[in-house]
């Protein structure tokens, strides 16, 4: 029952779009066919304020001066040796399977 009603609202919904797209098409096949519409004159274009001048070089960076240094007395980090791993062991090999060719054709 309830799947009866989904099928009837689709189907409802795909009849109002292609309705919508009869009446999109015919209203614009209307307009193709209207006479020649008068020209829209063209404005006069607006003068524009000139830009100020920017510099377009940066001004230099501050030079740094030379970096703090660590202490000795911080140790240097090192780190611990790589584990030592077990080689892995072999993977035995498939068994060869015969292949049988069909028998010959008279």
């Amino acid at each position: 029952m309830a799947a009866s009603i989904n099928y009837s609202i689709i189907f409802v919904m795909v009849a109002l779009l292609s309705l919508s797209n009869i009446s999109t098409s015919h209203g614009a096949r209307s307009l193709l066919q209207l006479p020649n519409l008068p020209t829209i004159p063209s404005l006069p274009k607006p003068t524009m304020p000139q830009l100020p001048n920017f510099p377009l070089t940066l001004p230099p960076l501050p030079s740094i001066a030379s970096l703090p240094t660590f202490p000795s007395v911080v140790p240097k980090m090192t780190l611990p040796p790589m584990p030592t791993m077990n080689p892995l062991p072999n993977m035995p090999s498939l068994p060869n399977i015969p292949t049988f060719s069909p028998p010959p054709s008279n």
